[in-house]
């Protein structure tokens, strides 16, 4: 056996090819997913998001850390990971894989991205709606929360914030098929809520939902044209980041199964 063949052979390659495989195999149904079946679950994904939102208002209002705001985010996280819900930003890794490796189409992902995007909102703009209705104690902090991503500006600076979030949230999904294990999942999940929320990094979809929060509240200085520009923003910076700080290496050192997937994957449609 020549000496390339034995190093790509070893553990640490097979366990890069196992868990491309895994990735390859999750992709091609949620790429292929009817709408109703994809509208429902990407409404999840904003109620499960919503959820962890609202914990972080919670401790931010009670302790004034974004630390440990960051940490009670997770719960949102962990529930779209047990909940098997999808958040547009998680639509990086897995489904461009898929794609590459030939068991679904780009229609298919642009099919998904927009939904996906489109129905977390819906679904997060909704409950955050009851958020607001049943705790008042929170409109403050929620209106001084979401001006502080729509009134941010539009500068590099911002930009690399919205670069870093889809980056990590990309990161976080790498982390999730990297390892079968729940508890490392878990734990996956919790350390991108703390580096996500925590350090302020700009996502489209959970800062929007803090920003809904804000706008229920009817206390802010922004309205919703402010926050539809800032989305078109962060929405570009955070496929700027998942897709070349995390998916494009990820590919490069996954092409070998990636390119394998394609004829298993046809042929086990026969």
């Amino acid at each position: 056996m020549e000496p390339d063949d034995q190093i790509m052979r070893g553990p640490g390659e097979r366990r890069v090819a196992e868990a491309a495989e895994r990735i390859v195999v999750e992709g091609r149904p949620r790429l292929h997913r009817t709408w109703a079946s994809l509208v429902a679950t990407a409404l999840l994904g904003g109620i499960d998001v919503s959820v962890g939102v609202m914990t972080l208002l919670f401790v931010k209002h009670e302790t004034g850390s974004d630390l440990l705001a960051g940490v009670a985010f997770s719960v949102g996280l962990i529930a779209l990971l047990l909940g098997h819900s999808e958040l547009f930003t998680e639509g990086f890794l897995v489904p461009v894989s898929t794609v590459i490796a030939g068991a679904a189409t780009w229609l298919d992902l642009l099919r998904l991205w927009v939904t996906v995007l489109v129905m977390n909102l819906v679904g997060g703009w909704v409950f955050m709606w009851i958020v607001m209705r049943a705790f008042p104690e929170l409109h403050s902090t929620a209106a001084e929360a979401g001006a502080r991503f729509v009134d941010g500006g539009y500068t590099l600076g911002t930009f690399c914030l919205t670069v870093l979030g889809g980056g990590v949230i990309t990161l976080m999904t790498r982390m999730h098929h990297g390892t079968e294990s729940m508890t490392g999942k878990i734990a996956a999940s919790v350390s991108a809520a703390f580096v996500l929320a925590g350090l302020g990094l700009w996502h489209s979809v959970l800062d929007s939902l803090i920003a809904f929060a804000g706008l229920h509240a009817a206390d802010t200085p922004y309205g919703y044209a402010d926050w539809l520009a800032w989305l078109g923003w962060a929405v570009l910076g955070n496929v700027v980041g998942g897709l070349l700080l995390t998916t494009s290496l990820r590919l490069v050192r996954s092409a070998p199964v990636l390119r394998e997937e394609a004829p298993a994957t046809d042929a086990g449609d026969t």
